[in-house]
Parts: C-alpha cells; structure tokens; sequence
C-alpha cells in the first residue's frame, strides 16, 4: 500500500479563518457591501512617480500608523499591506490561537507574491544622487527578496514551522494556498497561513504599459470595448488546519501551458485541464458548481482564452463573473484576494456580476453575469492564471 492511501482527504481540512485588504476596504463587510451592490473601488492613477492615464486599485489607510517595534527594517509599502490584513476580522487573534492550540513549530507560513517590496528599492534609487552607495537602511533580505513578506509575517506572528514564498506571477497566492493545504494534508504541519500579498510599484505599472495592457478607463472584463486591465494593491490570507469548522477546499488544479511568456492558447487548454483536474480531485461533475470566478483581466486574448476553457468544461454554464473590475487586479495576490471574496460570496449568499461589464462580447464563448444577485452557492471554482501559462483552479465548499 502506497504511502498516500493514508493521507486524509482535502475535505477534512478546515478553512477556520480568511481575510482579504483591496481598494474596496479593510475585512468582510465592506467587500460584502461591494460584490453585492456592484461597486467598485478603482480610481484615477495618482500613484507617486507614475505619469499614466490609468485607473488603480490603491489600499488606504496604511501609510500612517507605528510599524511592529524591532521589525522596523522590514516597513515597505508591501509589509504595511500584510499587516493591514492581519489587524482586520480578528484574523492575527485567529493565527494566534492557532499557534497556541498546535504549537508555534506545527503552523507553517506559504505566502504568495510577485513584486514583494520592489517599491521600497524604487523609492531609494528616487533619492539616489548616482554617486556612492544606495540609502544604507535599504536592506535587499527586508524587501527586494521575494521572502521579505513571508519573513516579515513569520517573525511578526511567532510563527516557526516550515516557511516558504511562491512567486508563479498572477497565479502565486493560488499555488501557495494549495501547497499550505498540502503541508497538513502531508502531516508537515497542522495549520498553514496561506494566501498572497503585492503593492502598487512603478516596476508593475510601467511594466503592464510598456506591453500596451493598461486600461485608460476602469478595467472592462468581457467586454466588447475592453482594452487592457488595471492594477491593484491587496493582501488574502487563509488559515488552513487539520480540523475545525470552516468552508473546505474540496479539489485543486494546477496546469502549464508552456506555449507563450505572456499571451494562452485560445482554446485556453490549460485552463481547460486545470479545471478539470480540480473538478475531478473534488470527485465532483460540472453540473455541481453553482459559480465561477473567473480570472478576468479585461484583456482581449486573456478573456477569450478563459471564456472558451469555461466553455469546453461547463456545458452549461453557471453564474461566472469577474472580480478585477472591482478590485483591479491584485497581481501575485489575485489568487488569495479573489479565493477569500469568493468564499465571502459564497456564505453571505450573494452571487457577485462583473463589474465593468456593460456590452457583453457577442464573440465570447460565454457571458458572464453583470449585475449582482443573491443566491445560494455551495461549491465554486475559482480560477488564477499567471504569465507563462501558470494555471490555476480551486475548487471550494461550503462545509
């Protein structure tokens, strides 16, 4: 018998807390209050140093405020984020309790993220004179690392078990949630923080433009007039153990397309697989899931691909929607922000539209719903799709 016939089903672990920070606000009532009206919370790029006619998704209230005493060398826009996410919904007294019930070397901690705290590197070469050493309290390990954050969390919340950082672009915080639940599936760990972090940077904004995929107007995911998309801020963060009440993630599906550095195949194969493969580790048919959240950029080959892959999965499709016309998309954190807006969703009994989404594409392969509704939604996919063809699928439960 095979060392896996052991190990417990996904289904017996517990999501027993979550948490998500975006431009719409801090916690789950305030982005409750927004998929169920349809509001959305990007604004005209003001963002220092970036001189683009775009729209933003930016996170208030964090630049102010005392920073963790002795963690002072980890403060970036980034770090401010996560703390942010820890300080909403009770979810740092979650953790800690956590820690207390299974012991701090039996938490582990995967974080997901593709710019960590570039910003703060930005900053220093902004006040750089060209001549000499960069500003000495910049500190390559406290923000440039792509472990900075999940370094900083650890230290922050006492946590010391297995620790590690997923950078996958766009489907980071996805992969990471699903190699937390893996670590107490494996009996590595009991619990796992998991989920996803990134800030606005120039390095993103100038990077999407210098491809040509910035909006000039708020992001329009399957739309008939959509040009691009528009970046945002946020942190996701979900604690997965062994037991507890909780929703369940019930499958997985991770794909490569391995056909293109930025752009999917249109068929959308690999979303296509992805799905499937969480559908089928779920032991679950596609006529039982009441909701798709689609990964939506609001970019014409990204939307098409995705369309066509929920098209070849579902043949008859559920409600779908996107959530980056609310939002903006959150970049390494999409996969965690989204998941934790998904599952809120999902309890609170609200079916969320696309926003943004007022001319339907009549070419797409389907038509995700526009406006909000309420309904009952037990099982969803949720769907995170990265640069390189890195895909994603989580399949949730309501428990």
């Amino acid at each position: 018998m095979t060392r896996t016939a052991h190990l417990p089903p996904l289904d017996e672990l517990a999501i027993t807390a979550r948490v998500a920070v975006s431009c719409i606000g801090h916690g789950r009532d305030a982005h409750v209050e927004a998929m169920s009206s349809g509001r959305s919370g990007l604004t005209p790029c003001d963002f220092p140093g970036a001189a683009i006619p775009c729209w933003i998704g930016q996170v208030s209230g964090i630049e102010q405020g005392a920073f963790p005493r002795g963690l002072a060398a980890y403060d970036n826009r980034a770090t401010r984020i996560a703390l942010a996410g820890l300080e909403a919904d009770g979810f740092a007294a979650r953790v800690a309790a956590a820690i207390a019930r299974w012991g701090s070397d039996r938490v582990g901690i995967v974080i997901g993220t593709s710019t960590s705290g570039v910003e703060k590197l930005e900053q220093v070469y902004r006040r750089w004179s060209g001549d000499g050493p960069l500003d000495p309290a910049y500190s390559l390990r406290h923000h440039n690392d792509h472990h900075a954050v999940t370094a900083f969390l650890a230290e922050h919340l006492g946590i010391a078990g297995v620790g590690y950082t997923v950078s996958t672009a766009c489907s980071s915080a996805a992969k990471a949630l699903i190699d937390g639940a893996q670590l107490v599936r494996l009996g590595l760990c009991d619990a796992v923080l998991t989920g996803g972090v990134d800030s606005l940077c120039l390095t993103s904004l100038y990077g999407f433009e210098g491809l040509e995929l910035l909006s000039r107007a708020p992001c329009r995911p399957f739309d008939v007039r959509r040009e691009g998309l528009s970046i945002g801020e946020g942190a996701g963060f979900l604690l997965i153990e062994r037991e507890g009440d909780g929703p369940r993630l019930l499958g997985y599906g991770e794909t490569s397309d391995a056909v293109s550095m930025s752009t999917p195949p249109p068929d959308g194969a690999g979303a296509q697989a992805a799905m499937r493969e969480a559908l089928a580790r779920g032991g679950l048919a596609a006529a039982e899931i009441g909701f798709v959240k689609l990964h939506g950029t609001g970019t014409r080959t990204n939307d098409a691909a995705e369309a066509a892959a929920v098209a070849a999965v579902f043949p008859h499709v559920p409600p779908a929607a996107s959530l980056k016309g609310m939002i903006g998309h959150t970049l390494g954190a999409a996969g965690a922000v989204e998941a934790v807006l998904c599952l809120d969703a999902m309890e609170a009994g609200v079916v969320p539209g696309t926003v943004g989404l007022d001319q339907p594409d009549p070419t797409l392969a389907i038509a995700p719903g526009a406006r909000p509704s309420t309904g009952e939604i037990r099982r969803a996919i949720c769907n995170a799709f990265g640069f390189g063809g890195s895909n994603s699928a989580l399949l949730f439960g309501l428990a």
